[in-house]
């Protein structure tokens, strides 16, 4: 019986991604609700640079390293637009479970999520437009109804929720259920991660060795870039983790809907841009969950052991 549901499961996972997919940033959002309150987001708008550094970051460098690595890299052409693609949405919004694993600034990673999520129905079609408008069709338009409903009812709505419930209760209560929520959202991850493998939606060696370095290269740019210009901005290393995990880890679902829209796939007919765009997305999520990783868990590490130094 559970082998038949896993087979079934396996066999109809497109018709359960999108559930789950929401289900799990809704309940993300709903846990990170109730760890925050409005001064935290107030506090970012009073002390704007790190909401500007990341802005930059995002809408001008990790689109520019992309077509840049694009140009460089012996890729067929429908990676180095996949590439694109993936650099041009906004960053995804486990960034912000990231972000809360690795102690960095969880208000400053939700603000710009939040921001460059409901701005990204207009930079990304510009920056298309301005890197890969050759392969795009004339009457391209994003999906503007899907993206506004999903920001106000899995991002805004339980956020909202979440800090509605923390001003109701204690601070050690909140944090109690932050913590069982987030943690049943994680479920829903391995969730998702167990039937994208199971479901052979995607084969990492369809372009051979050079399309998966060629996404480890592209994460490893954009991560040192991020270092880099926290350092010249001089910024704490919290806010430098959440722009670093912002830029890195993509909104993986938007791009497919964006390649959805832009390139239709058609039954039996090949479409080399269309198809090395959808390889791009899905391989990139995979591989920017474990290049993110790295540096949650290294500044993690360093911010306890700051903890343990200064109890002494």
């Amino acid at each position: 019986m559970l082998i038949d549901a896993f087979q079934h499961f396996f066999n109809n996972y497109a018709d359960y991604e999108y559930p789950l997919a929401s289900s799990q940033l809704f309940l993300a959002m709903l846990g990170m609700g109730a760890l925050l309150a409005p001064n935290d987001f107030l506090l970012e708008i009073k002390n704007p640079k790190g909401l500007a550094v990341g802005f930059v970051f995002q809408w001008a460098l990790v689109p520019l390293i992309a077509f840049a690595l694009g140009e460089w890299m012996p890729i067929p052409i429908g990676l180095a637009v996949g590439l694109v693609f993936v650099a041009a949405v906004p960053g995804g919004t486990l960034t912000n479970i990231l972000t809360l694993y690795g102690r960095g600034n969880i208000a400053l990673s939700i603000a710009l999520t939040s921001i460059t999520t409901v701005a990204a129905l207009g930079t990304t079609p510009l920056l298309l437009q301005l890197l890969v408008s050759q392969y795009l069709p004339e009457d391209f338009s994003m999906p503007v109804g899907l993206i506004a409903r999903d920001i106000f009812a899995t991002l805004l709505v339980p956020l909202m929720l979440g800090m509605w419930l923390k001003s109701r209760t204690t601070t050690y209560y909140a944090a109690q259920f932050a913590k069982w929520v987030i943690r049943l959202s994680l479920l829903l991850v391995l969730g998702i991660v167990v039937g994208s493998a199971g479901s052979g939606r995607l084969d990492a060696t369809t372009y051979g060795v050079i399309g998966v370095v060629t996404l480890v290269i592209f994460a490893l740019l954009v991560q040192g870039s991020a270092v880099l210009v926290a350092k010249a901005m001089r910024m704490t290393s919290p806010d430098a983790l959440a722009i670093s995990v912002e830029a890195t880890f993509r909104n993986i679902s938007l791009a497919i809907a964006v390649k959805a829209t832009v390139f239709p796939a058609q039954p039996g007919v090949l479409d080399p841009i269309g198809d090395g765009v959808l390889f791009v997305a899905l391989l990139y999520g995979g591989v920017s969950m474990f290049m993110t990783l790295i540096p949650v868990v290294i500044h993690r590490r360093m911010r306890a052991g700051e903890s343990l130094s200064n109890k002494q």
